[in-house]
């Protein structure tokens, strides 16, 4: 088995967790709310994880990234509708470079710098796992408490969830 096999199983399973979020996301209105002094604002919070695959997508098409260099995508959330759009058009850019690479590209080194100053050489696959797809399941999950704070209903990620414990009887 490849190991992107391995890998798209556990990313499907994510991006469609992230999906039923979206689909779920209040209106514009919310845009600048934050649970915390400290906290993200709720917008760019979505607007995160809509475009985090976009760097997965990177990682498995470059060898080295210098963020001095790269865009920045942006973080303004217009409405729900939007943001499931760039999160859909990111994730399945994603997903045809996964599917499509091959063992010996996900063992090549990738670097991750700052001008001159190398922050992160490794394994394509561990920059993968660790600086893309942890980080994205984190952010879905920050975005899923972020909803909660926020009195909407949560889907279940990895079985029913509080607000489906009536579906199990």
């Amino acid at each position: 088995m490849r190991i992107a096999d391995v890998l798209l199983a556990d990313y499907d399973t994510e991006i469609r967790s992230a999906q039923r979020l979206f689909e779920r996301l209040p209106s514009i209105e919310r845009a600048d709310w934050k649970p915390h002094e400290k906290s993200m604002l709720f917008g760019k919070l979505v607007m995160h994880v809509a475009t985090l695959p976009g760097f997965g997508a990177t990682v498995l098409s470059e060898p080295v990234v210098d963020l001095s260099q790269s865009k920045i995508p942006s973080f303004t959330f217009e409405s729900p509708a939007v943001a499931s759009a760039v999160l859909a058009e990111t994730s399945a850019k994603t997903r045809t470079l996964l599917a499509n690479i091959s063992d010996e590209e996900m063992e090549m080194t990738w670097q991750l710098k700052f001008h001159d100053r190398v922050l992160f050489t490794g394994g394509r696959i561990l920059a993968y796992r660790t600086m893309f797809f942890n980080h994205f399941v984190h952010h879905r999950a920050q975005l899923g408490v972020y909803l909660r704070l926020l009195e909407v209903p949560i889907p279940g990620m990895y079985g029913p969830s509080a607000d489906e414990q009536s579906l199990l009887g």
